[in-house]
């Protein structure tokens, strides 16, 4: 990994923090999207403890807004002459139903419109920094769970859970979605389940989910062990030129039959570029 760049969303804590220390280890340049500045200092700081010497640098961004997506991402591209790896992995859960100054529902926004958005961005300088990777971390529970285009909002019916499944449904779609756009270029797109990590996660979900899922971290795995799929994919020779596929324990995984339904995937796409206002 030594001269790569990866740029990342979600590594101010848990697999995120975890991967960008052990890539930075490596010998790769971390450039990473935050909201909280504290939290990002103590990523910053170490980064530089991880033994690389290179210049680690952060940009922030509230991620759950469309003109925050778009602004952070242009930033990078100016500022970045190469972009090895991309990793989407920002992501969260939210006990009651938010809609954003977008008027979006806040888990769609954040866990899959701005992966959607940050990819398209720096689409061109991972076409031109060729090979590359697009990493998108998804989830498991994604399996229980079926996507409904007329109501990506859930405005019918809102719980955490499902609002969370879709938008991991999502990132497997739009991973799948993205491969077949970009085959052939150099850049392969994949995704993969870290397990149930013992991370911040739903930290801040407030309500009944906060506190179901604080209880279930008691069982769950350490962010150590859920980042090694995610640093596998950024680093390892032997995915290569492997794309499209979903991975679980650094092996290729069969998601659910929704997240295999490539006209479900197409579709997706067109409507996440027209609430994006993209052409894509």
């Amino acid at each position: 990994m030594r001269g790569q760049t990866i740029v990342m969303t979600g590594a101010t804590s848990g697999i995120g923090e975890v991967a960008a220390e052990r890539l930075a280890g490596m010998g790769a340049r971390i450039v990473f999207i935050a909201r909280d500045r504290t939290r990002a200092s103590v990523t910053l700081a170490r980064l530089k403890a991880a033994g690389s010497s290179v210049a680690h640098s952060v940009h922030y961004a509230d991620l759950s807004r469309l003109s925050e997506m778009k602004r952070v991402a242009a930033e990078i591209v100016q500022e970045e002459p190469r972009i090895d790896v991309l990793v989407n992995n920002a992501g969260a859960i939210f006990s009651d139903r938010h809609v954003t100054e977008d008027g979006l529902e806040r888990t769609f926004a954040l866990n899959h419109m701005a992966y959607f958005i940050i990819t398209l961005a720096l689409r061109e300088r991972l076409l031109a920094s060729a090979p590359a990777r697009i990493i998108n971390t998804a989830s498991g529970i994604h399996q229980s769970h079926m996507l409904d285009l007329d109501d990506l909002q859930l405005e019918r019916g809102y719980s955490a859970l499902k609002a969370y499944g879709r938008s991991k449904l999502c990132n497997i779609l739009f991973t799948r979605e993205l491969a077949r756009r970009m085959k052939g270029t150099g850049v392969t797109a994949n995704c993969f389940h870290p397990g149930f990590v013992a991370t911040r996660f739903a930290d801040e979900a407030g309500g009944i989910i906060g506190r179901f899922v604080g209880l279930a971290k008691l069982f769950a795995i350490k962010p150590h062990e859920g980042a090694e799929t995610l640093v596998y994919l950024a680093s390892s020779p032997k995915v290569a030129n492997i794309t499209g596929e979903y991975f679980y324990k650094c092996r290729i995984a069969r998601p659910s039959p929704a997240a295999q339904d490539c006209r479900i995937a197409a579709l997706l796409w067109e409507k996440s570029a027209k609430i994006a206002h993209l052409d894509a």
